[in-house]
């Protein structure tokens, strides 16, 4: 005789045994796929109400025709679009080597700004006072002093090239942002983790990068991320200083054809990396959003 299986311990189908749900949940999940299907039928009807409004607005508006011809004309598109793709891997470079830069140098002015103890108060002044500044400081304010007033200084061994003059600015602005979200982060993290390190015997320097350093940097990613978007963006504006980026190369084919279509290829080119880098932040946000409310670490 054949030992039983566990197939044998499953209740048949049609027996009493098997699970059968009841009348109200059945009518319960079919109100909920009625509303369901219902709100996507209202939402698809409204958004092509409303791209339809906004089409006829502009397409019936006096200066639709010209407009069409100086910004939408196929044939500047085609010819703009191989230059403004060249000149775009020089704005991936410059978010790359800044980006990573940035990270560095604001996690160590917040640290130096969270430092304890009056010997360093000097320290944690002068990183106070460097965040101050280049927060109250102007992006464009800041690129035309590095890009045109460091040369004029003549400093030997200070290099001249706007591309690099650019790209510090660049970190030395962001910075300053970074740094602020690395020590909301890190006062985030509550004082007992602090003090149950320090009372296993670790030193500040380890309780800092063993125990409070993770969870603030874990904390934090979700605004970091939307500053390397406006990083991203901003990597455009070392254009003033001749810098021949995916901005500068549309400049100089609408400089020889007068038509502005190469400026919105150029937009449409930052939209198409920036779009995807979004969406990644809001998946990140609401994933630790979520893994938050269900109790779980951040």
């Amino acid at each position: 005789m054949s030992a039983p299986t566990a197939e044998d311990d499953r209740p048949a189908a049609g027996t009493d045994d098997a699970y059968r749900p009841s009348a109200r949940r059945l009518a319960r999940e079919a109100h909920r796929r009625r509303r369901t299907r219902r709100a996507g039928l209202v939402a698809t009807a409204s958004t092509a109400l409303t791209g339809t409004a906004l089409w006829l607005a502009i397409a019936n508006s006096p200066g639709w025709p010209r407009f069409r011809e100086t910004f939408l004309n196929a044939s500047y598109a085609r010819q703009a679009l191989p230059r403004v793709l060249e000149g775009l891997w020089t704005n991936l470079e410059l978010m790359t080597v800044c980006g990573a830069l940035i990270l560095v140098f604001g996690l160590v002015l917040a640290l130096l700004r969270t430092l304890r103890g009056p010997a360093f108060l000097p320290v944690r002044l002068l990183a106070t006072a460097y965040v101050d500044f280049f927060l109250g400081l102007p992006m464009i304010i800041c690129l035309l002093i590095m890009i045109t007033g460091v040369p004029a200084l003549r400093l030997t061994g200070v290099t001249t090239d706007p591309l690099l003059l650019g790209g510090a600015a660049l970190v030395l602005t962001y910075s300053a942002y970074v740094s602020e979200v690395f020590r909301a982060g890190i006062q985030s993290v509550h004082p007992s983790q602090r003090a149950a390190a320090r009372s296993l015997g670790l030193t500040h320097a380890q309780a800092m990068r063993y125990v409070v350093l993770p969870q603030a940097v874990r904390r934090v990613v979700p605004p970091l991320l939307n500053n390397l978007v406006s990083l991203q963006k901003d990597t455009g504006l070392v254009s003033i200083g001749g810098v021949i980026d995916a901005v500068y190369a549309a400049k100089i084919i609408t400089a020889q054809t007068f038509n502005y279509t190469p400026y919105l290829v150029a937009a449409l080119a930052f939209i198409v990396l920036t779009v995807p880098l979004t969406r990644f932040t809001d998946w990140v946000t609401a994933r630790t959003e979520g893994r938050r409310h269900q109790g779980g670490a951040v």
